[in-house]
Parts: C-alpha cells; sequence; structure tokens
C-alpha cells in the first residue's frame, strides 16, 4: 500500500456511499498499512515506518477534516470514534485522540471499540488506572480479546502492597491471556500477551524451565500472524525467554531481530551487550580458571574429598519423606549433556560471576581432575549464594554444552542448571529452605 492509498473524495469516489463507512475503510486501511507495513517495505524501511505512518494520519485527518459536518449530522459518536481512533493509530500519545474518543464513549457509552481505543490511549500516556478503567468499560459491555489482553498486561504491572496480591495479580493476568485466546485463537497478539503472562509467572510465581517452554509456544504461535511477527517486543521477549533458557545463541539473534524491527528501541541493542559481557566473563573465567595462579589452584584440587557430599555420600540418599534415590559420584567430564539420572558431582567454587540480572546467580566449580563447570542456580533468595572455597555437590546435574559462536565472539563451556538451591550440599551439608526464593516450587521430592 502507498502512502496515498487512502487518499480519495467521498464526493468523487465514493458516490452516494454512507459516509461513516467510507471513513471507517480510512481508519481500517491506515492501521493495516501500520500492522502489516513489512508486507511492503523491506527491512532497512523499519527506520521509517514511524514517519511514514505519521504522514498517512496527516493526509487522512484532512478527508475527515472536509466532512466532519457530514459525518457528525450522521452519527456524531462514531464520527468522533473514527477520527480518534485515526490519531490513536500513531504510537506516541496524542490529547486530541483522548478528547475525541472520551467525547465518543459519552455520546455512546456502549461502543466497545471506543472504550478500547481510549484505554490505549491512556496506556500512551501512562495514565494506567485510567486505561485499566476503561478496558473493564469495554468488558462490561462484552467480552472481547482486546480489554482481555490489555487488562492481563495492566494487572500484572500493577504494584501490589503484599506478596500474596501480586501472586494473585500474576494469575489474574495469565486468566485474561487464556481467555482473549479461546475468543480468537488466530490473533498473534493476544497470543504474545499470553507468553509474556507465562514469563511474569516464571519471574514472579515459580522459575520452572516448563514455563520458559510455554513461553516459547505461545510466541511460536504469535508468529503465524505476520502483525504480531513484525513487532519488535514479540523478538525482545522471545530473546529474554531464551536467555533464561540458556539458549543463548538464540537469545541474541532475537534481540539482534527486535532491533531491526525498531532501529530506535535501545532496550535489545543494551540486552544483547549485557548478555555479551555475561558469556565473555564466564568464558574468561572458565579459560583462566577463576584467574588462579597454579600452586593455589593445586591446593584446591588436593582439598576436594568426597567426605564433602556430606548426605549424598556412599552411592545413596534418603529424603525427608524416605523416598530412596541411588547416586554414584563420578567427575564433570563423565557428564553428558541434559539430565545425569542416578549421578552426583562434587567441586569447589573458584569464583562467581558478575550478572547484571539477579537470575540466575552464576559461579565456576572445579572437580579433582582440574574440569571447570560454570553452575546457574535459580529460584535463590536474594543476597545468597557461595563464595570461592566452598565445595558444591549436586545431585542428577543437567548439564548444557555451550558451543557457538557469534559475530567475533566464541563461547565454549559447560553449563549445569540448578533449579533449586535445597538440592544442592555446600560444604557437607545440605543447604535449608531459607536459601530458596519465596516462590511456590515445582520440584522432585527426591531430593527434599
Amino acid at each position: 500500500m502507498s502512502l496515498t492509498g487512502t487518499e480519495c473524495d467521498l464526493n468523487s469516489d465514493q458516490g452516494n456511499k454512507d459516509p461513516l463507512s467510507f471513513l471507517q475503510e480510512i481508519v481500517e486501511a491506515t492501521s493495516s498499512f501500520k500492522d502489516r507495513y513489512f508486507e511492503t517495505h523491506s527491512i532497512e524501511d523499519a527506520i521509517n515506518k514511524s514517519k511514514d505512518i505519521n504522514d498517512l494520519i496527516k493526509k487522512n485527518l484532512e478527508i475527515f477534516n472536509k466532512h466532519e459536518q457530514l459525518g457528525l449530522s450522521t452519527n456524531k459518536a462514531c464520527y468522533h470514534f473514527l477520527k480518534g481512533k485515526l490519531l490513536n493509530i500513531c504510537s506516541t500519545y496524542s490529547k486530541e485522540a483522548e478528547l475525541l474518543l472520551s467525547k465518543a464513549i459519552k455520546l455512546d457509552p456502549k461502543l466497545v471499540d471506543a472504550w478500547n481505543e481510549l484505554g490505549e490511549c491512556y496506556c500512551k500516556n501512562e495514565d494506567l488506572i485510567k486505561a485499566k478503567s476503561c478496558f473493564e468499560g469495554a468488558l462490561k459491555e462484552k467480552r472481547n480479546k482486546i480489554a482481555l489482553r490489555n487488562l492481563s498486561i495492566l494487572i500484572r504491572l500493577d504494584c501490589s502492597s503484599t506478596r500474596e496480591k501480586k501472586l494473585e495479580n500474576i494469575e489474574k493476568g495469565l486468566a485474561f491471556a487464556k481467555e482473549a485466546i479461546q475468543l480468537d485463537p488466530y490473533d498473534g497478539l493476544s497470543w504474545a500477551v499470553l507468553g509474556n503472562a507465562y514469563l511474569s509467572h516464571f519471574f514472579g510465581v515459580q522459575q520452572h524451565p516448563n514455563t520458559l517452554k510455554q513461553c516459547l509456544s505461545a510466541y511460536s504461535q504469535a508468529e503465524k500472524d505476520v502483525v504480531a511477527k513484525s513487532t519488535s517486543d514479540l523478538h525482545y521477549n522471545k530473546g529474554i525467554t531464551f536467555k533464561y533458557q540458556e539458549d543463548y545463541l538464540l537469545a541474541l539473534q532475537s534481540f539482534n531481530e527486535a532491533s531491526l524491527y525498531d532501529p530506535t528501541w535501545e532496550y535489545p541493542k543494551n540486552k544483547a551487550k549485557e548478555l555479551l559481557r555475561y558469556l565473555n566473563e564466564i568464558q574468561d573465567l572458565v579459560n583462566s580458571k577463576g584467574k588462579f595462579k597454579p600452586k593455589k589452584l593445586q591446593q584446591i584440587l588436593q582439598s576436594i574429598d568426597s567426605k564433602q557430599l556430606g548426605p549424598y555420600m556412599g552411592g545413596s540418599y534418603t529424603s525427608s519423606n524416605g523416598e530412596k534415590a541411588k547416586l554414584t559420584e563420578i567427575p564433570y567430564e563423565s557428564m553428558k549433556p541434559g539430565l545425569n539420572d542416578e549421578k552426583v558431582i562434587l567441586g569447589k567454587v573458584i569464583c562467581s560471576v558478575r550478572n547484571e540480572d539477579i537470575v540466575p546467580f552464576t559461579f565456576c566449580t572445579v572437580d579433582k581432575a582440574g574440569q571447570v563447570i560454570v553452575t546457574t542456580v535459580f529460584n535463590l533468595a536474594d543476597g545468597k549464594g557461595v563464595i570461592i572455597g566452598d565445595s558444591v555437590a549436586i545431585p542428577e546435574p543437567f548439564v548444557t554444552d555451550v558451543d557457538f559462536s557469534y559475530r567475533e565472539n566464541k563461547f565454549k563451556f559447560r553449563m549445569v542448571r540448578v533449579e533449586t538451591p535445597v538440592i544442592m550440599v555446600v560444604n557437607s551439608k545440605k543447604l535449608g529452605r531459607n536459601l530458596q526464593a519465596g516462590v511456590q516450587m515445582s520440584i522432585s521430592r527426591k531430593f527434599d
């Protein structure tokens, strides 16, 4: 669609067509131009997208102004709504759009689309309380996907005073997103919001890998819709999810794609830089074995003793509920990628890794043979962790072999992911629940 694709005149081109139907077609065409911009433009044109949209809005406003009297005489509420919606297509807040949409609702309180547009207008002005009220107003008139997915976002942004209320809001946000999908299973924007709701659940309720899989499944559904696929925030949120799933190459590629769709948005670029700093520091510490001098490192290796397995020593472990698990100690090099059933590893902490995000807590350990692994711990209480010299035993370690290149960076190291600190034995003692973050965990009872 060209910028002049909707530039026409009611009198010359539309004959006796209802003026509001004509104006509605203009608004829908303008909205489609924005949503499907990359169907007619290359990704290199992304830098011009905002200007092209604003130019088209400006051209079409002239048509609205030209036919204002005719539109108002036909249906004031509808005319104000359509003009307000046209102005609201712009990515930035418009005071005029707010006034027009407010007028439309006063004239016709049952105009569901006007409630939703006004809510989105308030969101752009960061007036989230009024926005929430608008979407709730839309739902009172009719259950609809736009109000539901926006309420999913807003209720999860609510800074509640208590943890219980925060958890309740996260669950409500997830429920709203699921209902939006039920109303229209083919709407990519609703799928994207569902993915974000699962991501909120991961951070706020339970840092479980299955939740990340649910995120990515929702994002995959969203990408089937060209409108959702061309939004930079979808790729940014995918990048965040891949990062915590420890699929670092996919995370970096997703951040890059987000930047391509919106070159003016700094968040994806900054996140990519942060992740590269994190990975490069890991690689440096693995290569240098924590930057220890050979003599000091040798002393650490000699201090590693199977007695430090504590309750995991002796080939088996009995949990607090009486469940017995077989455990065989193996060196780091004997671990296989994925879950290592009925195995336990032991090493000593040689360094921690700076991470600009709180999650996960990251450190490196070395075993008797001098092999170094990176350990990432999730669901760890704030301010808790291990220190250099601590012995750490991990039962049934889940292993990922990181091995990829990105631009001028090369990464190759072995990682062990720990979903909850309570399964670790540190300095011969099993960690207590006071080291676990205050979230509801779904973990195996085997090592409880």
